[in-house]
């Protein structure tokens, strides 16, 4: 998921210029009751065991790539019910239904599938992921199309080809590509989170709100990425406090699997001067990404940062 983003405060802004940053792409279709942890919540750990390089989503979040031996260890899994999903290329996708009681070792049995459809939407998934160039997009979205022109109901290639035409900034085509998704499956949380991001980068701020709004409602309230895109939103408009909110609750139902978030929100810390708040979140930037692409920056501002929360109190930080 790719938003651009400007950072204005101290040595920041001058070492992030031009910066995009990728955030979550996820979902939760007719969850009922979701878990809404917490931004620090520890929680227990499951190990999933399957098909090696496979792809693992937990409540519809992408969680990591299973090893060379098919495991993956998944870490701050809350309390309650989950919706695992399991993809590996050439496998039939498989979900399933984790108990609130399930630990330890989780085996996920995948089979082999022939369905071309299937077949060219895994080739095009994987070819959106790595995409870094115009060219490598558009070979993206011509995989979608032949899994659609296979499929034309194919709900999830719609949206994957709404998301490469968003990436290479065809606004109004990806729009049509998110009705096509949505006519497939109505009610489509994903969906309306994308359809709001393509309207915020198409500068209609006021439709992007609702369609935000509806994919969270969509979702039962478990929808990181609108919610993400609500707290960009706000920023933009100037109200932080409201966009602050957001970014704790994209950051809680995300169980800290996009460290990027942390910096987002110091970056509205800082500019509601609190500073004390801005250093912890960018602490726990830093906790998650030693190695980020934003700990050098985020590092060059620490002890400026550690100073003004000083000041603020009149005692050492």
């Amino acid at each position: 998921m790719l938003y651009k983003q400007s950072f204005p405060f101290f040595s920041l802004a001058l070492l992030l210029i031009a910066c995009s940053l990728n955030l979550p792409q996820a979902s939760a279709q007719r969850r009922k009751k979701p878990v809404a942890a917490t931004p620090n919540a520890a929680g227990k750990s499951i190990t999933i065991s399957t098909e090696p390089q496979a792809v693992v989503w937990l409540d519809e979040v992408r969680r990591g790539v299973t090893d060379a031996e098919g495991k993956l260890l998944v870490r701050n899994v809350g309390v309650g019910r989950h919706a695992l999903r399991v993809r590996a290329r050439g496998f039939k996708e498989s979900s399933q239904t984790l108990a609130a009681a399930q630990r330890g070792e989780v085996l996920v049995r995948l089979l082999r599938t022939t369905d071309e459809a299937e077949l060219q939407f895994q080739a095009a998934e994987e070819a959106r992921e790595k995409a870094k160039d115009e060219a490598a997009r558009k070979e993206a979205a011509s995989l979608y199309r032949s899994a659609i022109k296979l499929r034309p109901s194919f709900a999830a290639a719609h949206l994957g080809l709404a998301r490469s035409l968003l990436e290479l900034n065809d606004y109004n085509a990806a729009l049509e590509e998110i009705e096509r998704a949505r006519d497939a499956r109505p009610v489509y949380p994903e969906a309306s989170a994308v359809e709001g991001r393509i309207l915020r980068m198409a500068a209609d701020e006021g439709a992007a709100i609702e369609a935000f709004e509806r994919a969270i409602s969509e979702a039962n309230g478990f929808q990181p990425e609108a919610h993400t895109g609500l707290a960009l939103i706000y920023e933009d408009k100037g109200q932080y406090e409201a966009a602050a909110a957001e970014f704790r609750k994209a950051l809680g139902q995300l169980s800290d699997t996009e460290p990027v978030l942390y910096q987002l929100l110091g970056a509205i810390y800082e500019k509601q001067e609190k500073y004390k708040e801005a250093v912890a979140a960018y602490e726990k930037y830093l906790e998650l990404a030693p190695d980020g692409s934003l700990a050098p920056a985020i590092r060059s501002v620490m002890e400026q940062l550690r100073k003004q929360a000083a000041g603020d109190t009149g005692l050492p930080y």
